[in-house]
């Protein structure tokens, strides 16, 4: 089956095999969070982004395989309800920006910063951070050691959507600053081949997006 990356909420989990990583996007809970496991085709260990709901679907999902870590990519609730039972399940430590460390309800195991990188077996993806829908939102990015470089694959949270940035809650300042962090971190760097996996619905490419980058900012929002 070709990988379209629609999925909802008690519907199946669609799956991306890519080079050095498995990718499993899943719909859960009532806002159709989407997590994400990522699985090293190496080793077979294991990350979920975003614990957000449905526990027991998401433990099902890991199996037996080792559960390296859970990264939880900003502070808002529907994007850890379940993160204390599945962590708790695994003994996975919890990964996240300090700055949204302080609402989770588990402890953050290990804080990462605008730079650093998350492992999983032998693959590694690095930690984008995009501030203005919350404080310490971040993004991770894959690109399989360069392999992907021309067209890599990154996971935007709640900062990116197809159509426009993460809500900024009709707070200038805050807008400006996604906007600009997202221009600046990701469009700025990234290719137009680069296919991103947001927090909630369908995938989109920076492609597609680039050209309404203008008039986001003009609505602001």
């Amino acid at each position: 089956m070709t990988y379209t990356g629609n999925v909802e909420a008690g519907g199946r989990p669609d799956v991306r095999e890519l080079p050095g990583l498995r990718v499993t996007k899943v719909a859960v809970g009532p806002y159709d969070n989407n997590a994400y496991l990522l699985r090293c085709t190496a080793t077979g260990e294991q990350l979920l982004i975003d614990a957000a709901n449905e526990a027991p679907r998401l433990l099902e999902l890991i199996g037996d395989g080792p559960l390296a870590r859970i990264v939880t990519t900003h502070r808002h609730e529907d994007h850890w309800m379940a993160l204390s039972e599945v962590a708790r399940a695994t003994g996975a430590p919890v990964v996240a920006h300090p700055r949204d460390a302080g609402p989770l309800p588990e402890p953050v195991a290990e804080p990462v910063e605008h730079g650093d990188t998350v492992a999983v077996g032998q693959a590694s993806l690095d930690v984008i951070h995009l501030r203005g829908h919350t404080p310490g939102s971040i993004a991770l990015l894959y690109d399989a050691g360069g392999e992907l470089a021309d067209r890599p694959h990154l996971f935007t949270g709640d900062s990116l959507f197809p159509g426009g940035v993460g809500n900024t809650w009709g707070d200038p300042t805050r807008f400006r600053q996604l906007l600009s962090d997202v221009e600046e971190r990701v469009f700025d760097r990234l290719p137009d081949a680069t296919w991103f996996y947001p927090g909630h619905g369908k995938d989109s490419t920076l492609g597609r997006e680039r050209p309404s980058l203008t008039e986001w900012r003009a609505r602001g929002w």
